[in-house]
């Protein structure tokens, strides 16, 4: 392990407990980076970082308690304190509680994770259909062949809606993005189970994903982006609906 990098003079007294704990935690992740630690390298001993930091035992673990539940370290109970793989699940949870928490005021986040989604999706769109291969378009179009299916049923689109968002985007390798995504549609599928979806309203969700896969297929990049904005567009309207009630 490299040795720990020199650190500044003890910060002067914070006014508060919870603003000395944020500082502790942003001093940890200092160090980590100072350190010039990878994802799975083990970190220091309590020991070694309560002196590094110049705080105690008790302080400290209550730090890294807290930057656990934020993804930064790993502590693993008998083997040591690591720093985390990479792990979006608290940002996942942070923001999912949070749009579906709007949904009972006046949906304000939720409609702030649609504009973000539509403005990655339909700016991504071009990007992800120069490296679809024959494979993704053949996976895309059973899953919209599903969609169109399970809506001639009446049963609930939003899991293979979210399939479909996914595979659209799966060429990019992009891991943040696909969280993102997970956490717009852990949302949207509160939106479908509290709103309820009509079958008109099914079918015609099943049909803006068909126009959506056509435009990929036909390598009409405008097109595609255009018809993406418009299916947001229909979303925003429905959660609209939801908080008006």
């Amino acid at each position: 392990m490299p040795a720990l990098p020199a650190r500044a003079p003890a910060r002067p007294p914070r006014f508060s407990a919870q603003a000395r704990l944020a500082a502790l935690q942003s001093d940890i992740m200092d160090l980590i980076l100072d350190s010039k630690l990878q994802a799975g390298s083990p970190l220091p001993t309590e020991a070694e970082l309560c002196s590094a930091l110049g705080v105690g035992r008790n302080t400290l673990r209550e730090s890294l308690k807290v930057l656990q539940a934020l993804g930064v370290v790993e502590i693993r109970h008998g083997y040591g304190m690591f720093v985390a793989p990479t792990n979006f699940d608290a940002l996942t949870a942070g923001l999912s509680f949070r749009g579906r928490l709007s949904l009972r005021q006046q949906g304000k986040e939720a409609l702030e994770l649609v504009d973000v989604r539509q403005t990655l999706e339909s700016g991504l769109i071009g990007q992800a259909m120069t490296l679809m291969t024959p494979e993704h378009l053949a996976a895309i179009e059973a899953t919209v062949q599903e969609m169109e299916s399970l809506a001639d049923q009446g049963q609930a689109l939003a899991a293979v809606d979210s399939e479909f968002h996914r595979q659209l985007f799966e060429p990019l390798g992009n891991e943040l993005l696909t969280h993102l995504m997970s956490v717009f549609w852990d949302v949207y599928s509160r939106i479908h189970a509290e709103a309820g979806m009509k079958a008109a309203s099914l079918h015609a969700t099943a049909h803006m994903h068909r126009e959506i896969f056509e435009a990929v297929r036909a390598g009409d990049k405008a097109l595609a982006s255009e018809r993406i904005n418009s299916h947001f567009d229909g979303i925003r309207e429905a959660i609209a609906e939801l908080v008006s009630r």
